[in-house]
């Protein structure tokens, strides 16, 4: 996200969790990185489980200062539901 967009947050927090619609939430660190606000650790291990594709659209909604809601669409504008049973406890937790 853009640095300017950031002025709408309370602060900009160095994790967040994502939310999906599996009740899981992942964290992930977040660096500055070219003037934009960028996820960084945890990010890319979140894009493979959730099979996240180039020509995927993925939103995201502040819920709470450090929680993001993730919703998937896939190249169609369908909605992915993942219904993943086997999430890496080293990065997910039960919410």
């Amino acid at each position: 996200m853009p640095l300017d967009f950031t002025k709408h947050f309370i602060a900009v927090s160095t994790e967040f969790k994502l939310g999906n619609n599996t009740g899981y939430s992942w964290k992930v660190t977040v660096k500055v990185m070219n003037g934009k606000v960028t996820l960084d650790q945890g990010w890319a291990t979140y894009a493979a489980v959730h099979q996240i594709k180039i020509d995927y659209m993925v939103t995201f909604k502040l819920l709470t200062p450090d929680t993001l809601k993730v919703i998937i669409f896939d190249d169609d504008g369908i909605e992915v539901v993942n219904k993943c049973g086997k999430h890496d406890e080293a990065f997910a937790a039960k919410d």
